[in-house]
């Protein structure tokens, strides 16, 4: 459905986009990742073909994406950060007025926007008045008006309440039962709860490409085990558990009230707390606390990420 392939962006000599390859199946939910700056929104906006590539070739549905490549934009639909609305008019006319200028017939397709994007309600009230997740609703409706097969979406939870947030991701969800979806997000719980793969970015390059699922076990360890001991230096229980079988490294954390303390990664699914109990004993330190933890999704974006949207 979208290929990317050795796509580079450049803005004057800044590379924010370096050399990245990546395909998107039709169907697909995928979480596009990165941190400020990494180049997840110039990349979207390549895909939908807002911008030009510098280098490399972007395919829609086998056709190449360029800036004047108005058929082929029609197959997209963007909603970005910011939906740029307009406040001063009712929810039923602004979709109207998005209808029309699409060349669409209004009487069909705003009623079924509305439906799907659960407007009905407000359709009467202006949009200046809706709360934000309201607003949230009509960019989405705005986005899906012409009916497209591909839905890109940029932080389409920023600035979201809780309940909010539920609301939009379950929008989201049912939208892309019927549609291919890319979302551009840094909420890392949100790309877990929608998307079927991930793919992160890290200064213009992927640092990972993974589904969900495998994504902890294929580049991060699938748990940690937080250990604090009386009676030794930090130092000397790390090199005390380092040597263990099933520990695939020790790094050294803040301890409470003088303890020592280090986080002892996991290697694979072994089972390393009575080794780490034995230790502990054979030493004749005191064993403050001893508790497994299990990686979550940040542990993985923070290990494959440093720093720079462009």
């Amino acid at each position: 459905m979208i290929d990317v392939q050795h796509v580079s962006r450049f803005y004057g000599s800044f590379k924010a986009v370096d050399d990245i390859s990546f395909s998107v199946n039709q169907g697909e939910i995928v979480g596009l990742l990165g941190p400020n700056g990494a180049g997840k929104t110039t990349t979207m906006r390549m895909i939908t073909g807002f911008l030009g590539t510098t280098e490399g070739v972007i395919t829609v549905g086998g056709e190449v994406m360029t800036p004047d490549a108005k058929e082929l934009k029609r197959r997209i639909g963007y909603m970005s950060e910011s939906a740029p609305l307009y406040g001063d008019m009712i929810v039923e006319d602004y979709l109207r007025y998005v209808a029309g200028i699409q060349g669409l017939d209004a009487e069909e397709k705003v009623p079924r926007a509305a439906e799907t994007c659960g407007l009905i309600d407000v359709m009467h009230k202006n949009v200046a008045d809706l709360s934000r997740g309201y607003r949230q609703r009509v960019g989405l409706a705005h986005a899906l008006i012409h009916d497209p097969e591909i839905l890109i979406l940029d932080e389409p939870t920023s600035g979201l309440d809780p309940n909010q947030i539920i609301e939009v991701r379950n929008l989201i969800k049912e939208i892309g039962k019927t549609r291919t979806v890319i979302i551009s997000t840094h909420i890392l719980s949100e790309v877990e709860m929608l998307c079927d793969r991930v793919i992160i970015i890290s200064r213009g390059k992927i640092a990972a490409d993974s589904p969900t699922g495998e994504l902890r076990a294929r580049f991060g360890h699938s748990a940690a085990v937080a250990v604090q001991v009386a009676g030794c230096a930090p130092a000397e229980l790390s090199s005390a558990l380092a040597s263990l079988p099933g520990v695939a490294g020790v790094a050294e954390t803040a301890g409470e009230n003088g303890l020592s303390a280090v986080l002892v990664s996991v290697a694979g699914a072994a089972e390393i707390r009575p080794a780490i109990f034995a230790q502990v004993a054979k030493k004749g330190w005191v064993l403050y606390e001893m508790v497994l933890r299990q990686n979550s999704l940040e542990d993985v974006f923070r290990n494959l990420t440093s720093g720079g949207d462009a």
